[in-house]
């Protein structure tokens, strides 16, 4: 059978993930063909990953594991046709357009970038290689319970969104997560807090299912719960093109948290809670019919109250790779292209942009206050600080999954 040979560049805690479910055969048409990483601390470990997974499978016939400390070096050696991007943050576009160029399937672990100026280059980029695939690591678009929300949504079922509204709070963090690498929750480093590390599957799913917004206005406390420089705490209102409005609250400071997304409709709601379950209140009559014919004062449309029935699958980073090797070897489509990834960030940029110069911001966003949004983004730069001291470790993040 022939398979994806997948390069991982970066083998911090997503791109050990990565390996580790690979290597247990949970993608069939993918193999490790090389990993690559500047620590080699995080070679040894690899190495040892490898050997692990054929300790425990030695019938699975394994195949051979080829050990870079440089990402070109890598995508020159011919021994992979795919790279999975697994890096901070700053460095995914330069990356991506890197493996395009070098001819090379490429898959990009969240955010698209840290600014929408970088992104737009590494979208023109893919644009010149038709031929090659470029996705994006949005695992929780694979989530049953999401992609239920964006059918019931999509179908006109509930009619018009009237008003959205995620508080997504059990992004818990304790200082030791910030602590576990010098780049964490700098400006430098990192470009952002809990908008651009935690929150990009979350503004993804925000428009994916609802659509992008028209207008952000939003409030950032910096190191408000933390030792670090970048956004702890959230709070933004949004507007919509027809009119609707949103929240979405977010914190890496709160426990117990919260996550409960609700979207409130002209014939009912969604409410989605810890991601898992989904209920739906769907009226008989759509409001703003009933509004115009009820002759009771204090009436309101009746409405069924249904638990809604998923598939219950839920792949995760798994599902994505699948079906990431699906469009490389049949062209079959990927849960989230590439080009896809500037949505989520152009609301994050203009999250950062408003709080930052206490105004409303306007989406698409213009030139000019993605010039601003830059501007205001490197002047933090200039004064960031990384930690000192900091002993680097790799944490498992499969408990994060579902948040």
């Amino acid at each position: 059978m022939k398979k994806v040979k997948l390069g991982i560049i970066g083998m911090g805690n997503m791109g050990s993930t990565h390996m580790k479910n690979v290597l247990a055969g949970k993608c069939p048409e993918i193999d490790i063909a090389a990993v690559c990483d500047i620590d080699p601390a995080r070679i040894e470990a690899a190495k040892g990953f490898y050997k692990d997974a054929v300790e425990k499978n030695p019938e699975a016939n394994i195949p051979e594991v080829a050990y870079f400390d440089d990402a070109i070096k890598m995508m020159e050696s011919g021994v992979v046709d795919s790279v999975i991007v697994a890096i901070p943050h700053y460095d995914h576009p330069k990356s991506v357009i890197d493996a395009l160029n070098h001819g090379l399937h490429v898959i990009s672990d969240k955010p698209a970038g840290v600014y929408t100026l970088q992104v737009k280059d590494m979208m023109a980029e893919a644009e010149k290689h038709p031929d090659l695939v470029f996705g994006m690591m949005f695992n929780q678009r694979t989530n049953h319970v999401f992609r239920k929300m964006k059918e019931i949504i999509a179908s006109g079922e509930l009619g018009e969104i009237r008003r959205t509204s995620w508080i997504i709070t059990n992004w818990y963090r304790p200082q030791y997560y910030y602590d576990s690498g010098a780049w964490r929750a700098t400006w430098s480093g990192e470009g952002g807090g809990v908008l651009l590390n935690q929150c990009p599957h979350n503004l993804d799913l925000w428009q994916w299912i609802c659509g992008m917004p028209a207008k952000i206005d939003a409030k950032l406390k910096f190191c408000k719960w933390h030792d670090i420089e970048v956004e702890d705490d959230v709070t933004a209102y949004a507007e919509y093109a027809n009119g609707a409005t949103g929240t979405f609250i977010t914190t890496t400071g709160d426990a117990p948290g919260t996550n409960r997304f609700e979207i409130d409709c002209d014939g009912g709601k969604l409410v989605c809670e810890d991601a898992k379950t989904l209920k739906m209140w769907k009226n008989e009559v759509f409001e703003s019919e009933f509004t115009k014919t009820t002759t009771s004062a204090f009436g309101a449309p009746k409405c069924q109250v249904i638990d809604v029935e998923t598939d219950g699958e839920n792949p995760q980073h798994v599902g994505v790779f699948n079906k990431f090797a699906a469009a490389v070897l049949r062209g079959e489509p990927l849960v989230a292209d590439g080009r896809e990834g500037i949505n989520g960030l152009s609301i994050s940029n203009a999250m950062h942009l408003s709080a930052w110069q206490g105004r409303e911001v306007s989406l698409p966003l213009s030139d000019a206050d993605e010039k601003a949004f830059y501007d205001e983004l490197m002047a933090r730069v200039k004064t960031s600080r990384r930690k000192e001291n900091v002993v680097s470790s790799v944490a498992d993040t499969s408990s994060s999954y579902n948040n």
